[in-house]
């Protein structure tokens, strides 16, 4: 009988039902348990898993127990980015104390909150032993892994490599209140989705098979700005829906960076990444570009080849049927269908399962998320400063961002 990999999820929210639903196509691994501070959310999640067959999932009432079922090898941690220290502790705790063993732990994006804190999480882990996962979905799209397979061996293999590269990811605002909390979230649009649209731009400049390394990061310009949060109107809106006051503590809901990388090979070579918060179209949107010498390449989640149509007539509720973070329900409306394999969550979450069956090795692991935050912070104090900010920037390890500690003004 084949090894199976029997994984427990901490976290009961959105992105944690995104990964149950992309396990549909993961094999060798079943979810079984959930754990989250809100038990009804924690056994909804579990039932979708018994649902979609993808595991006999059970809510349990804490993440030490969780770590002490033999039945658990490994955990995904999708909680929110406060509770991301504490959540780490317990499972370190549990595990030194002889409750329970595992054989690895994969983090959502970002990391942590900050540098600081993301060092922290990775020691913790390094502590015990375990082997890590940094889930960055991005990368395990389709579309990225065959648009930048194919550069590669074509285009790149005969003119050379590529010099530029592009990413974006753009909503309307995040689902949950805390995300709106600079000093819960650890930021604004920056910190919550740069991590992939910075991540996206280097592993696409990288050459196949090649580690993050060789195309080393070594000056980066920010920007931030809020748009259209703290305008007043929005702001009132804001306040009612979400209760965070962009009028006394706003976040920034737009992010503009330029990554400068040296190449391995001596190359200079640049990414440009874009996110926001105030996007208006259909829904969630992700793009990606790479060119080169003689070539190019470009992804737009949204040219999904499937539309619909609903006249005025056409009324019902509001929802997420059609698209990650829709904004209408009538008119021209593409469709993206098993949002969670065009995002890359399937993929990712097929490669980890072997990774920490031993199958694999990591394409990213917590050292990596640590990179991704140093970043991001990097970004941040380019952005507050107004100028260009050599990688990785000074004083980096106890940066904490303006918009975190309630300072900024847009």
């Amino acid at each position: 009988m084949s090894q199976r990999l029997g994984v427990g999820f901490i976290g009961s929210g959105f992105n944690t039902r995104f990964h149950i639903q992309a396990w549909q196509g993961v094999r060798d691994a079943d979810v079984l348990g959930v754990w989250s501070p809100n038990q009804a959310n924690a056994a909804s999640a579990a039932q979708l898993a018994r649902k979609l067959d993808v595991g006999q999932a059970k809510a349990y009432k804490s993440i030490t127990d969780m770590v002490a079922d033999p039945a658990i090898d490994a955990l995904w941690l999708c909680g929110p980015n406060q509770a991301r220290i504490e959540n780490v502790e317990e499972i370190v705790r549990a595990i030194k104390s002889g409750k329970g063993t595992l054989k690895g732990i994969a983090c959502e994006k970002p990391l942590a909150r900050n540098v600081a804190e993301a060092k922290q999480v990775a020691k913790l882990v390094k502590s015990v032993g375990l082997k890590t996962g940094y889930l960055e979905n991005q990368l395990f799209a389709p579309h990225v892994e065959a648009g930048k397979k194919l550069i590669w061996a074509r285009g790149a293999a005969t003119t050379g490599r590529p010099y530029l590269a592009r990413a974006a990811e753009e909503h309307a605002g995040p689902h949950m209140p805390w995300f709106w909390n600079g000093a819960l979230q650890g930021g604004g649009v920056l910190n919550d989705m740069m991590c992939h649209s910075a991540l996206v731009v280097r592993h696409l400049l990288c050459e196949p098979g090649q580690p993050l390394s060789t195309v080393k990061p070594v000056r980066v310009t920010g920007h931030i700005a809020s748009l259209k949060w703290s305008r007043p109107k929005y702001a009132k809106q804001l306040k009612a829906t979400m209760g965070a006051d962009y009028t006394k503590r706003p976040s920034e809901d737009f992010a503009s960076v330029m990554i400068e990388f040296e190449t391995n090979d001596g190359h200079k070579v640049i990414g440009e990444a874009t996110t926001s918060w105030s996007f208006v179209g259909a829904g969630l949107r992700l793009s990606a570009e790479l060119l080169g010498p003689e070539y190019s390449m470009k992804w737009n989640s949204l040219d999904s080849g499937l539309q619909l149509f609903f006249s005025r007539e056409v009324t019902g509720r509001a929802g997420e049927d059609l698209v990650e973070k829709q904004n209408a329900e009538q008119g021209v409306m593409p469709v993206v269908p098993e949002e969670y394999l065009a995002y890359g969550y399937t993929g990712e979450d097929r490669h980890f399962v072997r990774v920490f069956l031993g199958k694999e090795k990591a394409m990213l692991d917590f050292d990596d998320g640590v990179e991704v935050v140093k970043m991001l912070m990097t970004a941040y104090q380019s952005a507050e400063s107004g100028r260009t900010v050599a990688f990785p920037g000074k004083g980096i390890e106890k940066f904490v961002p303006a918009v975190a500690k309630g300072t900024w003004k847009p």
